[in-house]
């Protein structure tokens, strides 16, 4: 592996090759995983997204092995023009053919139109924002993993009906954040619940929630639902905790939660908690094959979420367009790459069987789990039950409704 520094971006960037190392651009394929490195995502994207990127590569070159693969990663520190920057320098310099990951939204949308410049290909595997696949769509966009209007379907639709209905929000003020809130609210009343009210905090300098979790508990809300990811949501809960709001009877609702930020706090302090992942690593013995392979590149006890699920997913999904297309046809045009992923049906030990529809949005099923408590679990990484199931028809907004230009009359 060779690490170097871009100081003019103060982004880090590790390249790690597969095949022939002396391979010319003209005849490898280039990943750029674009995620966070050094801050508050970086557990939920970051890393462990780069090591499932890796083990996709790593599976196709093994049966391929007259492809070959590098992959360079870099940390976009949750600023828009640091990400952007690094995906302009990526397709001029770098022969970069695909970027997946991204994590931050707003990020996710400034690159947007530098792959349809660029024509190359913007694979989303952890990016909230809906908007991606609505009027954002661009023919060089998959959006794989989930996004807003899935998880938020999911827990506010579930957890309304079962009667609770009245929310609070604590919301991180950027369009990620925005986009939870805004969308969990449609399906709390559509489901004839209430938001009682909201408070925005600022992102991503907020450590002390002390004041927003005063405001929810003062409202009396039902249910309190944070609409943050990463360790905003770990430090939120954990004070939360010791306000007492569970106490009081107040059910948390991670809009965008995952296992890592589970087993980060802890049972004690998540117990009860409401999740929804398109991913669950102990769903089947698929997943439960594919978790035990890529944690062979992970540190002890880390499992992976549906993101970094989702890079493995889109990567080797990826791959196989390049193989249908031939590296030459790939490498000349990201737009036709796009056309061949959403032709071809997609199966992987992640995700299952799935397909991509015209909009750029992938499909499959999602799960409402929720954190056992402390002495439920049996084994480590155990610490869900699941309370539903999505179908993958419903998991997502139709396509009729999304406003994409791709998607014909």
């Amino acid at each position: 592996m060779l690490l170097t520094r871009r100081a003019a971006l103060g982004a880090t960037a590790a390249t790690f090759a597969f095949g022939n190392a002396s391979a010319q651009p003209a005849d490898t394929i280039r990943i750029g995983v674009l995620t966070d490195l050094s801050g508050p995502y970086r557990d939920v994207t970051g890393p462990t997204s780069v090591a499932c990127v890796r083990q996709a590569v790593e599976e196709f070159t093994a049966q391929n092995r007259d492809i070959k693969v590098e992959i360079i990663a870099a940390d976009h520190q949750n600023k828009p023009d640091v990400g952007i920057n690094t995906v302009r320098q990526w397709f001029d310099q770098r022969g970069v053919d695909v970027v997946t990951d991204v994590g931050n939204s707003a990020i996710a949308l400034g690159i947007n139109p530098v792959c349809v410049e660029k024509d190359r290909v913007h694979m989303n595997a952890s990016a909230g924002t809906s908007e991606l696949t609505a009027k954002s769509c661009t023919p060089n966009t998959i959006h794989w993993t989930y996004d807003t209007w899935c998880l938020s379907n999911t827990t506010g639709t579930a957890l309304t009906r079962a009667g609770n209905g009245t929310w609070y929000f604590i919301t991180a003020d950027y369009a990620f954040g925005h986009a939870i809130e805004r969308d969990t609210t449609r399906f709390v009343e559509a489901a004839g619940g209430k938001v009682v009210g909201a408070a925005r905090y600022p992102f991503p300098q907020t450590t002390d929630f002390s004041a927003f979790l005063l405001q929810a508990q003062a409202s009396k809300a039902k249910v309190l639902g944070l609409a943050m990811a990463g360790d905003d949501l770990v430090n939120c809960v954990k004070q939360a905790q010791e306000f007492g709001l569970g106490r009081s009877g107040m059910k948390y609702a991670a809009i965008i939660g995952s296992i890592t930020g589970v087993i980060a706090a802890g049972l004690e302090t998540m117990q009860g908690m409401y999740i929804a992942e398109t991913f669950w690593w102990d769903l089947d013995d698929r997943t439960r094959g594919f978790t035990k392979r890529v944690q062979q590149k992970l540190p002890a006890g880390v499992f992976p979420n549906y993101v970094h699920a989702g890079n493995y997913a889109g990567i080797t999904h990826y791959l196989k367009a390049v193989k249908a297309l031939g590296v030459a046809r790939a490498k000349a045009s990201g737009r036709e790459v796009v056309a061949q992923m959403k032709r071809m049906p997609t199966d992987d030990d992640a995700f299952g069987k799935g397909l991509i529809r015209e909009d750029g949005r992938k499909i499959h099923p999602s799960y409402l789990l929720q954190v056992k408590k402390p002495g439920e679990n049996k084994y480590p990484g155990d610490v869900y039950t699941l309370a539903g199931t999505v179908a993958a028809e419903q998991a997502f907004r139709p396509l009729s409704e999304g406003g994409c230009a791709l998607v014909k009359a």
